[in-house]
This record gives C-alpha cells, sequence and structure tokens, in this order.
C-alpha cells in the first residue's frame, strides 16, 4: 500500500507538521486548505493510522506523524536534489537564471553589494535573490542556493570553500570616546553607553563568552539587529561589537582587544548537485573570491589596550 502514497501526501503531512495547522499548510505549499484536509485524510487511510488530533491549540501530532517527519523531510531534499540536478544542466553553459544566497545581516549589507554589482556587469542575464538572515538556512532543502556562513558547514553533501577568520571587537567612534573618555579595563565599561542586544539568541549566549561581563543589564542601548548595532556605533552613540574590518574601514577606534575578542570562521557553501551549474559556481566563485580579498585587507586601525583590574 505505501508504494502507491504520491510525495505530495507526505509534502503535505510535512507542511501541516512544520506550520502548525491546515490552512498555514495549504498557504505554503500554495493549495486550498479542503485540498490539504484530503490529502492528510487520505495519507491516514493508506497508512491505516491517526496522525493528528484537534486540541484548543490546533492540530496536534500523534506519535505516528512524529516518526513520519524525518522521513518526509528526507523525501522532500531528494526531491529538491532532482530539481537541482536539473536545473544545473538546464542552462548549458551560458551563467544566466536565478541563484539564490543567503548571509548574515552585515555581511549581506557590507560586503556582498560591490561583488554582486560586479557580477551582474559581467553577467547581465544573471537574477540574484539576497536573503539577509543570521539563521543558518538550510542548502538542502533548498532555502538557498549559496550561503555565506560564519560557521563550519558540516553536512557531507555541500561544497565549501574556506575563507578565513572574521575578527570581532569591541568598537567606539573617536569623538564617542574623546567626550566621554576611554574605558581601561572591563569593569570601566560599566561608565559608558553600551549598545547590546535585547532578547539573547544561541549565537548570542556563545559570542558573550568571549566579551566578559556582556549581558542585558549592562546595555544602555538595545536592538537585536546587528545592522542597529553598527549603525548606533557609527553614529557615536556608545561602544558596541563590530567586525574588525569594519571598523578598520570606517576608522572606528578599538577597545580592550585581548580581553573581548571573538574570531568567526568564514565560509561559502552550496549544495554538491549544484557544481555543473554555470550560474551557481559564476557565483560561487565570485562570493568566495570577493569576500577573500576584504579579508586579506591591511587598513591602518586604532586600537586602545586595556590596562590590568
Amino acid at each position: 500500500m505505501a508504494e502507491t502514497i504520491g510525495w505530495e501526501l507526505y509534502r503535505t503531512l510535512l507542511a501541516v507538521l512544520q506550520e502548525g495547522s491546515l490552512s498555514g499548510a495549504a498557504r505554503a505549499l500554495g493549495i486550498t486548505q479542503p485540498t490539504a484536509g484530503r490529502h492528510i485524510e487520505t495519507l491516514e487511510s493508506a497508512l491505516n493510522v491517526s496522525l493528528f488530533t484537534r486540541s484548543q491549540l490546533g492540530l496536534m501530532p500523534t506519535d505516528v506523524a512524529l516518526a513520519l517527519q524525518p522521513h518526509a523531510e528526507a523525501i522532500q531534499s531528494t526531491a529538491a536534489s532532482l530539481e537541482r540536478a536539473a536545473s544545473g544542466h538546464a542552462d548549458g553553459e551560458r551563467v544566466q537564471g536565478t541563484v539564490r544566497v543567503s548571509a548574515s545581516e552585515v555581511v549581506g549589507v557590507e560586503w556582498l553589494p560591490p561583488i554582486i554589482a560586479a557580477l551582474r556587469e559581467q553577467y547581465p542575464r544573471l537574477v540574484i535573490e539576497l536573503v539577509l538572515s543570521n539563521r543558518v538556512h538550510d542548502l538542502l532543502r533548498r532555502e538557498a542556493d549559496i550561503a555565506v556562513r560564519m560557521v563550519r558547514p558540516r553536512q557531507t553533501q555541500l561544497v565549501a570553500r574556506r575563507i578565513g577568520n572574521i575578527e570581532l571587537g569591541l568598537h567606539a567612534r573617536r569623538d564617542y570616546l574623546q567626550k566621554h573618555g576611554t574605558p581601561r579595563n572591563l569593569a570601566a565599561l560599566a561608565e559608558h553607553s553600551i549598545i547590546g542586544y535585547d532578547q539573547p539568541t544561541a549565537f548570542v549566549r556563545e559570542a558573550s563568552k568571549s566579551f566578559p561581563g556582556w549581558t542585558r543589564a549592562l546595555f544602555s542601548i538595545r536592538a537585536d539587529s546587528d545592522l542597529a548595532h553598527l549603525a548606533l556605533i557609527r553614529a557615536g552613540a556608545g561602544i558596541g561589537i563590530c567586525q574588525v574590518p569594519l571598523a578598520k574601514r570606517d576608522s572606528l577606534v578599538r577597545i580592550l582587544p585581548k580581553a573581548c575578542a571573538l574570531s568567526l570562521e568564514t565560509w561559502v557553501t552550496m549544495h554538491e548537485d549544484l557544481r555543473a551549474s554555470p550560474r551557481c559556481r559564476a557565483v560561487f566563485d565570485a562570493l568566495a573570491d570577493g569576500l577573500q580579498t576584504v579579508l586579506s585587507s591591511r587598513a591602518p586601525s586604532v586600537s586602545v589596550r586595556e590596562s590590568s583590574f
């Protein structure tokens, strides 16, 4: 019986599990809610199991549905792989078509625009979709074709090129320090306007280990956008965490470099199935080469070293 079940039924099951409702699954899949309901009923009948129960909170998955989820995700990954394999050969040797690129907010705004501009000059039939988020997009599910990541890729199906390390440190504008003084140790940060997060994420909690005392209570200005932090530092609003190459470019002053530093390993990565795609290969190489040029630059910077407590 299971051999006759179409993939669209498992796709709907997965969508309901991910969205939490038939209406949400229907919107995600571009089908009607009654169609989504029929798919679930057909699958339950074919498997002779109950997949969901109704409650005040909506549809609640049964243990059977949760057990099927990783298998449905595997089918989805295989289907996406088939699409990639086909699209990789669709354009012949011409660099044209759409490439979806995922990057963090700061990398996507501060480093990628000139690289993408040069790409479009060279390949005018190339379309770039730039997705800016600090979330790691799943390349196996084709949430993006290519990603610039600050963590080492672990999946064996991914092709990756290591770009180097981007260092983070505390920085401020020179006139802010001239007006308010330069902190000479970690304890002195409490006397300053400190720019930091509002709601901690897993990355923030991990990164805070490299910045002793970097807790929400310390911050005079709070925001959960890295771009907002950067804009506030540039405006002279206070002291915050910034990428060292960006700070060098903007002539920001680094503070307590020995006590507060974090190095992020940077990679450009894509699914191995896309290596045969001329458009993806062109974008991958351009991003890797362009970012390596950025990280290899040696712009002058000013550092203020800490004294002991």
